[in-house]
């Protein structure tokens, strides 16, 4: 396999990783503020993904894969909101684990992560479109 089809199958692996990583933050934030519906009931649980890094045999390079998506085990903290209908006897409820600074942060960092690996793909469709027409200005 040639260095460039490599390299958009490496940067393929890394879109297809941080897309993913997007959607999982999306549902956290449109989540941040999902409680329980009945009196004690758990809120929304942040979920957390991770990768692992996977040697690809054909083109020798490093491919990112989702490793697992998980909820993060945190405590829920409380506010007290006695009109609430998930508040307990003493007027407390749980909300979810969701910070929402560090899913926007997080956010961002996908963010710029899935440009990264665009623009590599990006860069590598030119080096192939101008060997195609090298090749094609030798015949």
């Amino acid at each position: 396999m040639d260095a460039l089809t490599a390299a958009l199958k490496v940067a393929a692996s890394g879109l297809g990783a941080q897309s993913e990583r997007m959607r999982v933050v999306s549902e956290n934030l449109a989540n941040a503020q999902s409680t329980g519906t009945t009196p004690g009931a758990d809120p929304y649980r942040r979920k957390t993904i991770s990768f692992v890094s996977e040697l690809d045999r054909a083109s020798g390079g490093s491919t990112v894969e989702i490793n697992s998506i998980a909820q993060d085990p945190s405590d829920f903290p409380v506010e007290f909101q006695p009109g609430n209908q998930a508040a307990d006897e003493k007027g407390y409820v749980k909300m979810p684990n969701v910070n929402v600074l560090i899913e926007m942060a997080d956010m961002t960092e996908a963010n710029r992560s899935y440009e990264a690996n665009l623009q590599v793909v990006k860069q590598a469709r030119d080096l192939i479109s101008m060997t195609i027409d090298l090749m094609r200005n030798q015949s």
